[in-house]
């Protein structure tokens, strides 16, 4: 026990020395007064250059890795229910699969699939 807690603490302790060295290295200090100036033309952007991102296609991804997480759950779960008798794993599974139908009905219902409103 006494080793394992030693060797979680040197690791800790050299993750933390590598993430302290990487901001000492990696941190931007020097700030040019003609590179934060406009270019040019003089003017200054009044809104930032990005794109605006769909909401609709963020909440389709974030749909898709929570039941792509859960489909990841279950293939573990029919090899550990390999073992036991068809019944249980017959239950376990029907449940398993209500919960993600329920889950893709309550999206539906509160308008998360709809492309179009």
């Amino acid at each position: 026990m006494k080793m394992m807690m030693l060797y979680v603490f040197i690791t800790l302790m050299i993750s933390l020395i590598m993430i302290i060295m990487l901001n000492l290295i990696a941190k931007k200090t020097f700030y040019d007064r003609e590179k934060m100036s406009p270019f040019e033309c003089g003017f200054d952007p009044k809104n930032l250059a990005r794109m605006p991102f769909s909401l609709q296609f963020f909440l389709i991804a974030i749909i898709f890795v929570i039941f792509d997480v859960e489909l990841t759950l279950f293939i573990p779960l029919i090899l550990i229910l390999k073992s036991s008798s068809m019944i249980h794993m017959s239950i376990t599974i029907m449940i398993f699969l209500m919960l993600l139908i329920f889950g893709i009905f309550h999206e539906q219902s509160q308008g998360s699939l709809n492309w179009i409103k």
